[in-house]
């Protein structure tokens, strides 16, 4: 089963070059995937009616006790075919559907492909985190298949509702499994179902998954997002809305109604929402033109009855559910297709405007009668055995509650008659000839179908043909599931073509003749639906919800979010001190014995950072603050060194001299001074909650240090890192190794945080480049401004600087320190898991000698310096950190667990190599790259603009503005 899902995610991956390739003819090799899914499926028949089933367990965190638990059952097996046997064939209809220069088809086969391993893994899956994984699959894939390139405005909306409802249903449905995985006491489907608890968590667990069911079902109040949803290509809407995603809330109360139809709540949901949607979907098709809108609604009605059936909690329905099931998705699939073909040909969907289609395309008409008659209950089709089915289970007491049976009846056997009036509709309104409007000549029809284009459809009406007179064979599969719950009427009929004369015969009957009725008086029906059409509507609602969370979210952020920092800032630290600081001033447990230092120079340093604190408040020129402001952050470097740090010091002083360099390239945009515009009541206040906070965090340290009980873990740490990690640097071995998870999802922020300045900085495109003296760029440098220098004279490009701005002192210092501070940094690199150093230390020394060039020789000597793109090296060095756990998992570690090399190598001797060392290359290259990117954006790029606005206004530019640039 994990291969399959393995198999349809290669091929959704491949799918864009097939396309590329082959053209629509790749559709044809993607439709083997499901097909081959199918033929697997039908394989497992003889184990499954039997009585088994087929499970398979691939542990994925043995620590938090996850897995990835796949089951194939009864009922499994049967939407499993379903979803992998239709999507076959859509996938052999879009063969033909798409035309060979028809935009965006690699993409559409890529997603579709993805979606259908998305829906048969969301059926096999028997953990509910896993249920849950596939579930929104599904959900994103299907919003990627409704919007499709995003060029049209109603595909746009479609797909977003489609998205904000099934997705806020299916984070109901998370919260909900959870609560019942927590009663129960397993995270599996298959033991929640066989013991699923009881108690007040077990009820709302339930309701919160049967939110989820309901949404991803389309039932009323949420059945507008798939009429929405036509705005997709045809094959989208026979597959995910006939087939497979709107059967996935249907699926998904059937799996869990053995165990949970008794649970206080179930029935009355279930089936009140079930009759509704079913009698509501059905008046509403009634009213439509556009035949697929019409099949959109009938869709909807039809998902009504079904989950009525499944859901009702009894093995006598559950029997008639399950034929219903199969039966629905080969007639509306097969409607849907031949919709498909109509509009492919003649460019209409209107029934208004279509007439005398049937003689034209008689094997089209011939075939959407096939699947209208299953759908209706015709005989010999399937979708007569299994309606025949329900009513003998209704008119027998196939619910405990006799009342509710008879009113769950009369609703079903109303809501099939307007299934038959509406299929009547629709065949009337797709092929036959209509009084007063010509018939589509031949030359109207630009895409006459052929074999290949009807042989999904047909392969589909023909099987619902078959399966009725074959029901006793369905019948051994059904009877497994059905079996799982109680038997409420007295006896159980097996699904079969003929029962003989019984009431459940005369209901059908009565069905065909009150659908050929209201049909025959379509026009006076019409205008009564006129009469009684209300003015508001669930999408109306949807909308009116939306634009009122939109107005109260400016309300909210008008209200509270005014453009203040210190404002934000004081609100969060007033929340800190009155929460926390609470609960520390009362409840924390403060130690025992204090010390104030363990060396008097701790306390000249700590002095010393006070008072630089101190003096930063009242200084008014920033450039002057900032400078003081370092003055703390060096103090803190050096506690580190006197605590017996150095790894923690040698990093922390890289960090503040280039976050002081960071600082003045960005001072050079703002005003010397600091402007004072607040009453002296307003800083007394920050500066009682500056203090405050800091009073607040000093007692939190001690505190935490005074609650300590157990052992320490650090006190074992160096032996691990040792042992495990092959390094005697704790810290770095920390970082790559035992902590390597935590480090790079903290890259991942690194690499984020830089593409957002450079984003800020380059509004029109980062592309990358560095401005190089004598070369063209995007940004748009004149390659004039630099005077060329010759190729052998080091730091060059220094001659483009005005010579006011140039430093003969700073220039010679460059010469004689980059190369070895460039040395230093890989020293720092290779040496840092066992000394002080590591990818992070080594990549900040490597950044400040770019510093050092770009203050020596301006951007294009940083050009020279560094040559390479900062994406790149950004890209590259996530890519490497995340790719070295592939190692140790080929290795067979886990990932991104340390392996070590030790041994004699040819040159270079005895080498000793983990694995983590690659890691840390990574993270060297990513603070290069990192550096790089502040560096281009924050001073070339500032550097470019200024030398453009001084070119513009050479007489606004006075000297001595020159000099201090």
């Amino acid at each position: 089963m994990g291969l399959l899902l393995l198999l349809h995610l290669l091929a959704a991956v491949g799918a864009p070059l097939l396309v590329r390739w082959w053209g629509r003819q790749a559709f044809l090799a993607l439709a083997l995937v499901p097909a081959a899914a199918f033929g697997w499926a039908l394989t497992q028949l003889g184990t499954v009616v039997g009585g088994g089933d087929v499970r398979e367990t691939v542990t994925w965190i043995p620590a938090l006790d996850l897995q990835i638990a796949l089951r194939l059952d009864a009922l499994a097996l049967t939407f499993a075919a379903l979803v992998t046997g239709v999507g076959a064939l859509v996938l052999v209809y879009c063969a033909r559907y798409f035309e060979p220069d028809d935009e965006g088809v690699g993409r559409f086969a890529g997603v579709m492909t993805a979606f259908a391993g998305s829906m048969l893994g969301l059926v096999l899956a028997d953990d509910v985190l896993v249920l849950y994984v596939f579930w929104e699959l599904t959900t994103v894939f299907s919003f990627l298949l409704i919007g499709g390139s995003g060029a049209k405005l109603a595909g746009r909306r479609a797909a977003s509702q489609a998205l904000l409802l099934t997705t806020a249903g299916g984070l109901a449905m998370l919260v909900g499994l959870l609560m019942i995985s927590s009663a129960s006491g397993s995270r599996l489907l298959s033991e929640i179902v066989a013991d699923p608890g009881s108690g007040p968590v077990l009820v709302a667990g339930t309701m919160l998954v049967l939110a989820g069911a309901v949404t991803k079902s389309a039932m009323v109040p949420f059945h507008f997002w798939l009429p929405a949803a036509m705005e997709a290509p045809t094959p989208v809407s026979a597959y995910l809305h006939a087939a497979a995603m709107v059967k996935a809330g249907i699926y998904l109360v059937a799996r869990l109604a053995p165990g949970f139809a008794d649970v206080p709540g179930w029935r009355p949901v279930v089936l009140g929402l079930g009759v509704a949607t079913m009698l509501i979907g059905g008046w509403r098709s009634l009213r439509q033109n556009d035949l697929k809108l019409l099949l959109a609604f009938s869709t909807v009605s039809q998902l009504g009855f079904l989950i009525t059936l499944v859901g009702a909690g009894s093995e006598e329905l559950a029997a008639a559910g399950l034929a219903m099931t199969i039966a629905h998705a080969l007639s509306k699939s097969t409607l849907f297709l031949s919709v498909g073909v109509i509009d492919h040909a003649t460019g209409v969907r209107d029934l208004r405007l279509l007439s005398g289609l049937g003689r034209r395309m008689p094997a089209l008409a011939v075939i959407s009668t096939l699947a209208a008659a299953s759908l209706v209950g015709l005989p010999p089709f399937l979708g007569f055995v299994g309606k025949e089915a329900a009513f003998t289970a209704l008119w027998e007491g196939g619910v405990p509650d006799r009342l509710t049976a008879v009113v769950v009846l009369v609703g079903l056997v109303l809501g099939s008659v307007f299934t038959a009036a509406y299929c009547a509709r629709y065949l009337w309104g797709a092929f036959a000839r209509k009084p007063g409007l010509p018939d589509s000549a031949p030359e109207e029809l630009e895409h006459h179908p052929g074999p290949l284009f009807l042989a999904a459809p047909a392969v589909l009406a023909l099987a619902g043909l078959v399966a009725g007179p074959a029901s006793p064979l369905l019948d051994h599969l059904v009877v497994v599931y059905a079996e799982t719950l109680p038997l409420i009427a007295p006896e159980a009929e097996h699904l079969a073509l003929w029962h003989g004369w019984q009431p459940a015969l005369g209901l059908s009957a009565l069905t065909l003749l009150g659908g050929a009725a209201l049909f025959a008086l379509r026009s006076p029906f019409m205008r009564l639906q006129h009469r009684l059409a209300v003015g508001a509507s669930a999408d109306e609602g949807y909308w009116n919800v939306l634009q009122g969370l939109d107005r109260l979210a400016v309300l909210v952020t008008g209200t509270t979010q005014r453009g203040s920092l210190p404002a934000y800032l004081g609100t969060i630290l007033v929340v800190v001190l009155a929460l926390p600081g609470s609960v520390l001033l009362f409840q924390a447990p403060w130690p025992q014995e204090w010390r104030a230092w363990d060396t008097p120079l701790q306390a000249v340093v700590g002095a010393v950072v006070l008072i630089a604190a101190a003096v930063a408040v009242p200084l008014r020129q920033r450039l002057s603050a900032v400078l003081v402001v370092g003055v703390t952050g060096y103090g803190l470097a050096l506690l580190f060194v006197l605590h017996g740090a150095p790894d923690l010091a040698l990093t922390q002083f890289l960090v503040e001299t280039l976050s002081l360099v960071v600082f003045v390239l960005v001072l050079r945009k703002l005003p010397s001074d600091i402007s004072e515009r607040h009453r002296p009541v307003e800083r007394t206040i920050r500066a009682v909650l500056a203090i405050s906070a800091g009073v607040l965090m000093a007692g939190v340290g001690a505190a935490a240090l005074g609650a300590r009980t157990a052992t320490p873990v650090s006190t074992d740490i160096p032996e691990l890192a040792l042992i495990e990690g092959h390094g005697e640097n704790v810290v770095n071995v920390i970082l790559v190794d035992i902590r390597a998870w935590d480090t790079l999802g903290e890259l991942s922020v690194l690499v984020v945080a830089a593409t957002g300045v450079a984003s800020l900085v380059f509004l029109r495109g980062r592309t990358g480049a560095v401005d190089r003296p004598g070369e063209e760029h995007a940004s748009g440098a004149d390659p004039t401004e630099a005077r060329r220098a010759p190729k052998s004279r080091w730091l060059s490009a220094s001659s483009s600087l005005a010579p006011q701005r140039r430093s003969v002192v700073l220039e010679v210092a460059t010469r004689f320190l980059f190369h070895p501070i460039v040395v230093f940094s890989l020293f720092l690199l290779f040496s840092g898991h066992n000394q002080p150093g590591g990818g992070f230390a080594g990549g900040l020394v490597a950044g400040l000698a770019l510093v050092l060039r770009y203050l020596a020789g301006g951007r294009y000597e940083l050009g020279e310096a560094a040559r390479v793109s900062p994406g790149l090296l950004l890209g590259s060095g996530l890519l490497l950190a995340g790719g070295s756990g592939v190692i140790s998992l080929l290795l067979g570690g886990a990932a991104l667990e340390s392996a070590y090399f030790s041994g004699e190598v040819p040159v270079l001797g005895s080498v000793s190599l983990p694995t983590a060392l690659f890691f840390d290359v990574g993270v060297y290259l990513i603070v290069v790259g990192l550096v790089l990117d502040v560096l281009r954006s924050l001073g070339a790029e500032q550097d470019r603009q200024e030398d453009e606005q001084d070119q513009q206004d050479p007489a606004e530019t006075a000297p001595e503005e020159v000099i201090a640039r």
